[in-house]
Order: structure tokens, then C-alpha cells, then sequence
């Protein structure tokens, strides 16, 4: 559809949208931008006239409820309106931790390719009547360029099908190596972003986690130059390679009502001496486990092991400190309990 064609629809729907009353074509014609001005020739009429039907057999293609009627019975001609309550939306619903879920998603894509797809989603779902809370929780704003310089590259190297190659640097060499791959996906895992792909060097399907990527991938060759398998799985892909050491166990304490995203993956306990309830969870890596109860506040107490409690004390005094750069609040004092009661 031409780009003046679909402005001028939407113009159309707008005036309809506006009124109650039955709007004549003589009326549109004066008030909606590119249709064919009134110069009192037959010509013009006859121009408005193929105009004006094509638009409104193509709204009723696409579902837009139309209406003929006259709004008196003095009316001598019929006139169009839509009706708003049957074009409108119907209430779209969030629970708390879906409405957290999408404003945390928005923060995410803040600086990513993909912020002008969030902010309209965004724009929809406030237009719906959606209460989408971007600011929830801790105020921490994750930001992907920031975060992981390697993100963009390699989100757009596997959506465009070409070869991708960087630096990576192993956690057991001491430089790093150069990598030539296949992007077929990025995923994000337990906290952690990565990118797997076919290895062309190794000619293998390998895991690479972005945070060892060296400098800015550089993406080579036509688009479309491969296909992923059609049965991938980018998070099992992950989980077979990153999961392959020892499970840690963590005993969790959260206050009843709270921390659902964290019970769907926890073993119920029972309950504790105070009220709480007590969790089970296991990860092959703690630290993604400490971003994840920090985040939860002062909703949940660790009771062990140590090393994850430390771990989450330190998260939520750095974060208190970038909340306050004077640096005279603590973590307890961000969570709202004194630091170390309740991490």
C-alpha cells in the first residue's frame, strides 16, 4: 500500500473515530487530507467518488466496522461512522508480575535494535488501558550496548544469516583466539546472554557466552548465506554445555505472596518459624542465582549456602550505593530491613 493511500486511511479512521454523529462524504471529503479537492468539476467528483469507494471497501477488508445510517431523519443523504466500541480493543489484563515482566523487557531493549518495536508495544498496551510499570523493583537499568558491547552485532549477524567473526577469550587461556561462526541464535540463560552457532573451524555446534567476546564481532559475506537446523533449541543448546558441572543447592526464605517467578523453578520446603516459606533451589552457577534474589529485595532470605548470601549482600550495597552516590546507604537500607537480616 502507497505510503499516501495509508495516511490518508488512517485520517479517515481518526474523523469516524471522532464523531457519534453520521459524517456525509461531502463533509469528508473538506476535512480529510488527500482526497481530491472540490473545484466544482465533474472530473474532481468523479475522482473523490473511485477515492472514496476503494477506501471504504478497503477498511471492510480489513475488519474496520463501517457504518451507514443518517443521524435524522432530516438528513437527506447517509453518512458513515465507526463505531468506537466495536473497533476498540477489548481489556487486556495484567497480573503483577506480567505487567513487571513487559516494563523490565522495555528497560532491557532500551538500547538495542529492537527499541522502536518495544516502545510501540508499549505505546499499544498503554493505549489499552495496560498500567505497564517500567520502573519496579530496584533501580537498576539494564542496558545491552552497555552491558554487552557484543550483543548487537551478533543479534543482527544471526537475524541477517551471515558468518560472524571475533575474538574470544576461554576463561582458561590467557589471550584470546580467533572465532569464525555460524550465528544461528541469541539466548539468554540463567542471567547470562549467548550466542550459539556452528563453529565453521571446529565444524561443530558451539555455546559462546558474549561477556569473553573481545572488541565488536565482525559480520562477513550475503545475508541468508545459511540456515540454522530446524529442530534447534537455543536455550537446550546452552544448558547441555554450560550446565555440564556440579549443581549447587540454595535454601531460600520468601515472604508468603512474593517471589513467583522464583517458586517456578523451587522446591517447596514448607514453612519456616516466621511465616516464610522455604524454597529449594538448584543452578549450576550461583552468581546468575544472586542477580536473581537481589532484584527480589527484601522479599527473600538466604539461608545458605554462605557464599550466595555474600553474594547477594554485595549486589544490593553496590546497588545502593548507585542509588545514592554519596554512598551513606547500605544494603539493608535499600531493602528496607537492616543489611544482612534479609537478602
Amino acid at each position: 500500500m502507497a505510503a499516501k493511500r495509508a495516511e490518508r486511511l488512517v485520517n479517515l479512521v481518526i474523523a469516524l473515530l471522532s464523531t457519534r454523529q453520521y459524517v456525509t462524504a461531502a463533509r469528508i471529503r473538506a476535512t480529510v487530507p488527500g482526497y481530491e479537492a472540490d473545484d466544482g468539476t465533474d472530473r474532481a467528483d468523479e475522482a473523490f467518488k473511485r477515492m472514496f469507494e476503494r477506501d471504504k471497501a478497503e477498511l471492510r477488508e480489513m475488519g474496520v466496522p463501517l457504518e451507514t445510517g443518517r443521524t435524522s431523519v432530516f438528513d437527506t443523504e447517509d453518512g458513515y461512522r465507526i463505531a468506537r466500541a466495536d473497533y476498540e480493543l477489548p481489556e487486556i489484563t495484567l497480573t503483577g508480575e506480567e505487567a513487571a515482566a513487559v516494563g523490565l523487557a522495555l528497560r532491557l531493549w532500551e538500547s538495542a535494535r529492537l527499541a522502536s518495536a518495544a516502545h510501540s508495544a508499549l505505546v499499544k498496551l498503554k493505549a489499552a488501558g495496560v498500567d505497564v510499570d517500567t520502573s519496579r523493583a530496584i533501580p537498576l537499568q539494564p542496558r545491552l550496548d552497555a552491558g554487552e558491547p557484543a550483543f548487537e552485532a551478533s543479534y543482527a549477524a544471526a537475524r541477517d544469516r551471515r558468518q560472524l567473526s571475533f575474538e574470544y577469550r576461554r576463561p582458561d587461556e590467557d589471550t584470546p583466539a580467533e572465532r569464525h561462526v555460524q550465528p544461528w541464535g541469541v539466548v539468554a540463560w540463567h542471567g547470562r546472554w549467548y550466542l550459539v552457532g556452528l563453529d565453521l573451524d571446529r565444524q561443530d555446534t558451539r555455546v559462546f557466552r558474549l561477556s569473553r567476546v573481545v572488541g565488536t564481532p565482525r559480520a562477513s559475506g550475503p545475508a541468508g548465506a545459511f540456515e540454522p537446523p530446524a529442530d534447534l533449541d537455543l536455550a537446550a543448546a546452552v544448558a547441555r554445555q554450560v550446565a555440564g558441572g556440579p549443581e549447587r543447592i540454595a535454601v531460600v526464605r520468601a515472604r508468603p505472596g512474593t517471589a513467583v517467578g522464583l517458586r517456578r523453578h523451587a522446591t517447596p520446603l514448607g514453612a519456616a518459624e516466621d511465616g516464610d516459606d522455604r524454597l529449594e533451589l538448584r543452578t549450576p552457577e550461583l552468581g546468575p542465582l544472586a542477580d536473581q534474589l537481589a532484584a527480589l529485595g527484601a522479599d527473600v532470605v538466604v539461608e545458605s549456602p554462605a557464599e550466595l548470601r555474600d553474594a547477594v549482600v554485595a549486589r544490593l550495597t553496590r546497588l545502593a550505593r548507585l542509588a545514592d552516590p554519596g554512598g551513606d546507604r547500605d544494603a539493608g537500607a535499600l531493602a528496607g530491613t537492616p543489611a544482612g537480616e534479609r537478602a
